[in-house]
């Protein structure tokens, strides 16, 4: 399910038989915070309540045409529900990725002492 509001409405000037009665509203999707998500879509109202202005959930895909009266009709997306109220919890903050250790730098690899030829000066 998805949460959007209604902001206007489509008049159909041809319908197939099975969705006459059935209105058409625009749909904007929203985020969590009711930021608008993506373009806006065509939603059939499965509750025959939902008006402009008011928010609401919709279904997509077969979940859509199920929601009809008349179940398996040609809709892309359903209204299914109207919001009364939104209570919605902050996301759990994200985990940050455990520090890397600085990498060490290897020093210069000590030389091996001079061998003693016997021979001072």
């Amino acid at each position: 399910m998805h949460l959007g509001r209604v902001i206007g409405t489509v008049v159909a000037t041809e319908k197939t038989p099975n969705l006459e009665g059935v209105r058409f509203l625009i749909v904007q999707p929203l985020e969590r915070d009711l930021a608008n998500r993506g373009r806006p879509v065509i939603a059939a109202d499965g509750v025959h309540m939902a008006g402009p202005g008011e928010l609401i959930y919709f279904v997509g895909s077969r979940e859509a045409a199920q929601a009809m009266p008349e179940p398996f009709v040609p809709v892309d997306h359903a209204i299914v529900g109207i919001v009364d109220q939104l209570a919605v919890e902050p996301l759990p903050a994200a985990k940050k990725p455990a520090a890397k250790k600085p990498a060490v730098k290897k020093s210069a690899a000590k030389k091996p002492a001079a061998k003693k030829t016997g021979v001072e000066k």
